[in-house]
């Protein structure tokens, strides 16, 4: 059987245009976000208690997290050193694969007059941006967390090793002017209660 060498050729040129395409395309964000399975769960659910979901997280959340981890301008012990390793592409990748997964909260155990009084300190110092009682929004994910984890992340917000986002500092300080001591447990013990 003879070939036509005209179409063998065009089959060669159509087939050398298509090889870079496909070869710079790289890993689909799904892909990428296997290596964040061991701390943030398979679809970004985390079972551990200091990691945090990212599972239906605001994809600007995401990338803005993640920035702050590559520029060293949020506390971590590895995720400045993870961030690092991806480009602004990948990230928006990821951000978008994390934002289409649902969310899967675990019960844990709380504190339910600490969780009742964080309700009311919710109201009405932290709702206006944190809406549905923290639910997943342009604010991130309060509604669910690990608790260990909101602990963390308070104290890093009040040691100045985490930048406050706008007007944060102003409402928290508020709350524990209101609360005292118990308003940080209390905010944890509501959020960590939604399930």
């Amino acid at each position: 059987m003879k070939r036509d060498k005209g179409v063998s050729h065009l089959l060669l040129a159509v087939l050398a245009l298509a090889l870079p395409a496909a070869v710079s395309a790289g890993p689909s964000g799904q892909a990428m976000s296997f290596t964040c399975a061991g701390c943030h769960g398979t679809d970004g659910s985390s079972v551990g208690p200091s990691m945090p979901a990212i599972a239906g997280m605001d994809p600007e959340v995401f990338v803005d997290a993640m920035q702050a981890y590559r520029q060293d301008e949020r506390n971590a012990s590895i995720m400045n050193r993870i961030a690092k390793g991806y480009s602004d592409e990948q990230i928006k990748e990821m951000a978008w694969f994390f934002a289409s997964q649902r969310l899967r909260l675990f019960p844990q155990p709380y504190d339910p007059a600490l969780a009742e009084q964080g309700a009311r300190l919710h109201d009405e110092y932290c709702e206006k941006c944190h809406e549905k009682g923290g639910r997943p929004g342009d604010a991130g994910t309060l509604a669910g967390q690990w608790m260990p984890y909101l602990h963390y992340s308070m104290e890093d917000f009040i040691s100045g090793k985490r930048k406050w986002p706008r007007k944060m500092k102003r409402k928290v300080d508020a709350a524990i002017e209101a609360a005292g001591d118990t308003a940080i447990p209390a905010l944890v013990n509501y959020y960590g209660s939604q399930q």
